[in-house]
């Protein structure tokens, strides 16, 4: 796979290092309070909390999608039934086909879409939405549609045609790829791929993503207003082509102190949120008698590990690894830190993301065969290990890492745990520099390729991550995965390639995927947690139940 490009800048699939709660409760702006439109009757819009975006452009952002997931659509999406089981439906587009050498996909649209502002979807939107993510200066697209025929020369600036989009008819098109990508369908389910109207966008130039009138989408609500430092407000989009939403709109309220959010929710003023990141502010909720009521909670298609520097002595031979793996009682760090909210994971790939394996054997907690693992490797008395941390990662990351550092003790490793500020812990990751580091990755479409090629995809990729496999060969195998067509055999390789990294070799130490918890007002109905713990979520089929009083306005009326 010579063009294949890293995807790392485009998972949502993030770290997850957001600030946990504050010991000082910060007033809220008097703009939060009351800066919703005032000629709307708000009394049925779902009450959120996000950060305040740069922009909401959907291809122009890795983190913000509560606008491109309601205000747009993709040809795809992904799916997950009541069992957790994900699938990719049709959307924008009916039906597909795949030639059975999987360069050719084949799209039917639905008929009879329009925009929010009437304009009918064709293939020829689906076009200019491919050509614009590879070629706008700020677009996270480029490495999805890199994959289409011809997207290089489009991107270089030889041509503005491109050569692997054909134009069937206003309702059929089809995309030919220049090598197969067997998660080429899954990549475009992600919120990125949303699609765009083309003329109302190209004529909006800058102002599309920050000007409401003319950032448009078939989505189920329509971008109604941003009101800077304050809140953005969707409303229902009555002629969306799949039915008017169930509520009247929602108010995204720009927020980050975790206790003030506790707070507003408490007094009825929030309706959904999210206790990712709140730290003790979501123990409040979790494990208190007052809200068990109104907890909600799904499977995070992810995963929390502890990376391990390859390239870095002792770190460099696999049995002080191994040990480092076989010391750790991974069940009481999921106890202790989560009060065991979550299932242990044995590999890469966690429950739920294609590819999960159930028979791979699990990694015992056995610290007598890692002390002596560590004397055979010629470290009887142990060694001092540097373990850091994100100042801004959450309080469970640091917490994970004090119990793993007093588990390793116990065999002689001194782990010393060095808490750096954000900007230097990235850049140390980048370039390889860090030791040892715990996290979490999240994905945004379901395919092994969205974990295992962010991490040992190339050696670019696993230097980027501070993890430095050295195995040149394996890493070609898992570029080359992504290439087989065969659903079974591509299935068997990502599995085998899962076992040598990880069980074989030891070069990281799988944790725990966790359980994505929310509190939920109780006059919400029909809230389900995004298949893989999104924040930013679908709340079209989300209603709210008028009989049920007791909450306030954010927003004046």
């Amino acid at each position: 796979m010579g063009k294949r490009k890293t995807l790392s800048l485009l998972l949502l699939t993030v770290l997850l290092v957001l600030s946990g709660c504050s010991s000082v409760t910060q007033p809220l702006p008097e703009t939060s309070r009351s800066a919703a439109s005032d000629d709307l009757n708000t009394s049925r819009f779902l009450r959120i909390t996000n950060e305040e975006p740069d922009t909401a452009d959907p291809q122009c952002t890795e983190k913000f999608y509560d606008i491109a997931l309601n205000v747009f659509d993709r040809l795809v999406e992904t799916r997950a039934d009541e069992n957790g089981t994900c699938y990719f439906a049709p959307s924008l587009a009916d039906s597909w086909e795949i030639s059975a050498d999987g360069l050719v996909y084949t799209f039917h649209l639905h008929e009879g879409v329009t925009f929010s502002n009437g304009s009918p979807l064709t293939s020829s939107d689906v076009e200019y939405t491919i050509l614009r993510g590879l070629t706008h200066p700020d677009s996270m697209l480029t490495d999805i549609f890199i994959f289409i025929d011809g997207a290089e020369a489009v991107m270089s600036g030889s041509t503005e045609k491109l050569a692997g989009f054909t134009r069937i008819s206003d309702l059929d098109f089809s995309l030919t790829l220049s090598e197969p990508y067997a998660a080429f369908l899954a990549i475009l389910s992600i919120p990125a791929a949303s699609i765009l109207d083309a003329e109302t966008t190209r004529g909006a130039a800058d102002r599309f993503g920050t000007d409401p009138e003319v950032t448009v989408g078939t989505g189920p609500f329509r971008f109604q207003k941003w009101n800077t430092g304050s809140d953005i407000v969707l409303t229902a989009n009555p002629v969306c082509w799949s039915g008017r939403p169930e509520c009247d709109g929602i108010i995204i309220n720009f927020m980050v102190d975790a206790e003030a959010k506790r707070i507003l929710f408490e007094e009825g003023k929030l309706d959904i949120l999210d206790l990712e990141n709140l730290g003790n502010e979501a123990e409040y909720f979790i494990r208190g008698d007052i809200y068990q009521e109104q907890l909600c909670h799904g499977r995070r298609i992810g995963l929390s590990y502890i990376a391990l520097n390859n390239s870095v002595k002792p770190l460099d031979d696999v049995r002080v690894r191994k040990a480092l793996q076989l010391s750790l009682d991974r069940e009481k760090l999921l106890t202790g830190v989560y009060s065991n909210r979550g299932l242990l994971e044995q590999g890469i790939y966690p429950h739920g993301l294609i590819g999960f394996n159930p028979e791979l054997p699990e990694i015992p907690y056995d610290p007598k065969t890692a002390a002596a693992l560590l004397a055979e490797a010629g470290y009887p008395k142990g060694f001092d290990l540097d373990v850091c941390v994100d100042e801004e990662s959450t309080a469970f990351d640091h917490e994970i890492l004090k119990l793993a550092s007093s588990m390793w003790e116990k065999i002689g490793i001194r782990a010393h745990i060095r808490v750096l500020k954000k900007a230097e812990f990235a850049e140390r990751r980048r370039s390889g520099g860090l030791v040892c580091y715990a996290s979490k990755y999240s994905v945004d479409y379901n395919d092994p390729d969205a974990i295992i090629y962010t991490f040992f995809g190339s050696p670019e990729d696993t230097r980027s991550r501070s993890i430095c496999y050295p195995r040149e060969d394996i890493l070609r195998r898992v570029s080359d995965a992504c290439s087989i067509v065969d659903e079974e055999e591509r299935l068997r390789e990502y599995r085998e390639l899962e076992r040598i990294i990880v069980q074989e070799d030891c070069a990281w130490i799988p944790l725990f995927s966790n359980e994505h918890y929310f509190i939920v007002n109780k006059r919400v109905r029909n809230f389900r947690v995004s298949w893989n713990g999104w924040t930013d979520t679908q709340y079209r089929d989300v209603t709210i139940h008028e009989e049920t009083k007791g909450t306030e306005e954010l927003s004046s009326t």
